[in-house]
């Protein structure tokens, strides 16, 4: 079974925010809410700086936390490449989801339910890429099987370095930053 994940390029992303708006609009996203957004972090000390434009989303854990305190089952991880999810007619909006994860990566839609990124499994079910990495303009977003050692996502991380946001929190995100 595939167990799916995204690879970011952060030396060729230009915070355009197309992904943004690809998102927003595949998905319906309402207005003032994002299921994924841009983060520009600068590091070092002058002259010597480093900045870098990182797209983020939920991580779609290995070990969701949000998944383990749900009390109705409605997150949980869909048997299609690991995809955290949440069943909006299961969801009662008690926000224990958006508590428990770190990357702050939930909203709660005005219609009542927690909303998150869900790798647009309307799509890559169907061998698609998500929106955000469909409209990259600088194709600096990668999508795949990361247990297939030929996947693209595989290749990237065996070849550069990289990292996932906060490792110490034990979720095992499956979001890969290449630096």
């Amino acid at each position: 079974m595939a167990r799916l994940a995204m690879v970011i390029d952060t030396k060729k992303c230009v915070g355009c925010m197309d992904c943004v708006v690809a998102c927003k609009t595949e998905n319906n996203v309402p207005e003032h809410l994002d299921r994924d957004w841009l983060v520009y972090e600068t590091r070092g000390k002058f002259p010597t700086l480093h900045m870098e434009i990182r797209s983020e989303r939920c991580n779609h854990c290995d070990n969701p936390p949000c998944v383990y305190c749900c009390p109705t089952g409605a997150s949980h991880v869909h048997d299609f490449g690991g995809v955290v999810l949440v069943d909006y007619d299961k969801c009662i909006g008690c926000k224990a989801c958006l508590a428990s994860c770190p990357y702050d990566a939930r909203f709660i839609n005005p219609n009542g339910y927690a909303e998150k990124c869900t790798f647009c499994i309307h799509r890559t079910e169907k061998g698609d890429d998500p929106a955000c990495v469909a409209v990259c303009p600088t194709h600096c977003m990668y999508f795949g099987d990361i247990d297939d050692p030929n996947s693209e996502v595989s290749r990237l991380l065996a070849s550069r370095n990289h990292h996932a946001l906060l490792p110490a929190a034990g979720t095992k995100p499956q979001i890969y930053y290449l630096t």
